[in-house]
């Protein structure tokens, strides 16, 4: 996730006392033994931070005031940040930030309060009194609390070792003219570019690429799941939506209030370092970023191991094999012998093993996560990301049995109870994921981004007073996320269905509306749900309206068409009723059975 502020003057006032505290990290460690001695040059490793992998997302666990807490390792953003919601579950006080200060990324710019941390444990070193922004939308799974920026990553060289689930601090001195990628043999390849110089207003790791032979600005990103070009930098190569061959890839968030459309399109060549990749299909949108041409995320990141050496303005990569951007299953075969096969421990397999699963090649993941089950069987997290390798790679049955194992040893487990809901709710075991979706409610903490997907679950169990309380729990702690539409739409829906509480619902539809781009499939969804309440409160003309506007966007939506046509013959308009009810029951011929489920009928 790329963030940057445009005040530079208040943001280095901020950033400056909170690095005081970070400052702390590498006099700590500066006596570690280097981890090569390259002719005169010093090259120590400060702090070895273990990663786990999750939705595409390198996770690293911390401690605020003693309690744990899971953030993304963002080296796209300018400085650490958390949402308002963790915030409150942290219990920690908010300031006004600087005057004038506010934090820009993909969707929009978002004006942030600060918070200050008085124990935070950061590779397991207390650091005290260390400053958050706090602001915008949630970032990753159920639990994460926020990123770690550049704040952290930028007191000395890093490594970003993702394929093995390790991001490593380095200390370098006197090695000006040495190779940095320490790993290689003397006749190995690899890949290295020049970097501009990085400073506190400006620490982001960006350089120079090649796109269709056309220099484009890339910011390494390790927060973004996967890699995107921006719209301007793909239509000056050639590519556009609409270009033959581009085909929609579906909304994509960041810290902003709003979700912007992306794409995939095939370009013909993609350069980087010494790197080319022809015929590459990238992501590309509007990412609305003044900073770079395009953000080399997670993907990127786990196809390749990467040495930040901001001491010499260069990077170093080498390419692990597999997909760069597009992460199709990887050939390899479960039996093939893999580097360094024979790991420390359960935990290094772990996160080798989330790494794979990112990467969609499921057989070597779960080949080390049932290591890591074998070597640590009383650890439910092991169990639980089998699990999701499992569900991932279509085996179904084996990921339940990991999902209930999992819950057998930590009973509250909040990751094992929506992934096991999930599946429970696919399967129509409703009773099973209300169940699940119970235990998780009252296991987390009521500003928890789980109350979302609770919301979302009961919503689909037909557990509607239950959703509803969800989406009121969830709402009230997220009033920046960009996901807000979609929640205010949902109670919205949920409250239609009801029939009760519907001036709220039309409340709702109205806050939703104008928090979504107009004509899009998101403002189709609003409508209908508008166009319903209004038919439940008797408001022929207005239902209609919504309707006509809905199916203007979504014609074959089988509940605008039944509702329209309900809301035609409420109105005398027989013909033109019964036409819309005739289609409505072609698109979906359970339609009226549905509608007179909620007490609706013609």
């Amino acid at each position: 996730m790329q963030t940057d502020a445009v005040q530079p003057a208040t943001r280095t006032l901020s950033a400056t006392r909170a690095r005081f505290g970070i400052f702390a990290l590498a006099t700590l460690n500066l006596w570690m033994p280097p981890t090569r001695a390259l002719a005169a040059c010093e090259l120590a490793k400060m702090a070895e931070l273990p990663v786990t992998m999750s939705d595409s997302q390198p996770l690293i666990t911390v401690k605020i005031n003693g309690e744990d807490a899971r953030f993304v390792a963002d080296s796209g953003a300018f400085f650490s940040m958390m949402t308002e919601a963790s915030a409150a579950q942290f219990k920690l006080r908010l300031r006004p930030a600087p005057f004038g200060l506010y934090v820009k990324g993909v969707g929009g710019d978002v004006t942030p309060s600060i918070a200050t941390v008085k124990e935070f444990t950061f590779a397991g070193i207390p650091l005290h009194n260390i400053e958050f922004l706090v602001g915008g939308s949630t970032v990753g799974g159920v639990d994460n609390v926020g990123v770690l920026g550049q704040n952290f990553f930028h007191i000395g060289d890093v490594e970003y070792d993702l394929a093995k689930g390790i991001i490593r601090l380095m200390h370098v001195k006197g090695c000006e003219h040495t190779r940095l990628a320490y790993w290689l043999k003397p006749s190995d390849t690899y890949s290295v570019m020049e970097i501009e110089s990085a400073t506190l207003q400006s620490p982001h790791t960006t350089g120079t690429a090649l796109i269709n032979g056309a220099k484009i600005r890339v910011l390494f990103d390790t927060g973004a799941a996967s890699s995107i070009l921006s719209l301007k930098s793909a239509e000056r190569a050639g590519i556009k939506p609409g270009s033959e061959g581009v085909i929609y890839a579906g909304d994509s968030g960041g810290i902003g209030r709003t979700k912007v459309r992306t794409y995939i399109g095939r370009f013909s060549s993609f350069q980087i370092g010494d790197e080319e990749i022809r015929n590459a299909r990238l992501r590309f949108g509007d990412i609305g970023l003044d900073t770079a041409d395009m953000l080399l995320g997670a993907d990127f990141f786990l196809s390749h191991r990467v040495y930040v050496a901001s001491s010499q303005h260069k990077l170093y990569f080498t390419y692990n094999g597999g997909p760069v951007f597009n992460l199709t299953a990887s050939s390899g075969k479960p039996d093939e012998p893999r580097p360094g096969d024979e790991l420390a421990d359960a935990a290094a397999y772990s996160r080798r093993g989330t790494a794979s699963a990112s990467r969609h090649d499921y057989e070597h993941a779960i080949a080390d996560l049932t290591r890591a089950c074998e070597l640590d069987p009383s650890d439910p997290h092991y169990f639980y990301q089998r699990g999701i390798a499992y569900r991932d790679n279509k085996q179904t049955d084996l990921a339940i049995a990991d999902f209930d194992r999992a819950l057998e040893l930590k009973a509250d487990d909040l990751d094992a109870l929506e992934a096991r809901a999930q599946l429970r709710l696919m399967a129509r075991d409703m009773a099973g994921a209300g169940a699940d979706l119970d235990s998780a409610g009252r296991a987390a903490p009521k500003e928890a981004e789980i109350r979302l997907f609770l919301a979302q679950g009961y919503e689909r169990a037909d557990l509607l007073p239950a959703s509803i309380a969800q989406y009121d729990l969830w709402i009230l702690a997220h009033p920046d996320d960009s996901r807000m539409p979609e929640a205010l739409n949902s109670r919205c829906w949920v409250r239609a269905l009801q029939g009760t509480e519907l001036v709220k619902a039309l409340s709702d539809c109205d806050a939703a509306l104008k928090r979504s781009a107009k004509h899009s499939p998101q403002s189709a969804h609003i409508l209908s749900s508008r166009g319903l309440v209004r038919l439940r409160l008797g408001d022929y003309d207005k239902s209609i309206a919504d309707f006509d506007a809905a199916l203007q966007v979504a014609p074959k939506n089988a509940w605008s068409l039944y509702g329209r046509g309900i809301d035609e013959l409420r109105k005398n308009k027989t013909a033109e009723g019964q036409a819309d009810i005739a289609e409505a029951e072609k698109v979906w011929p359970q339609v009226a059975d549905e509608f007179a489920r909620r007490g609706i009928n013609p």
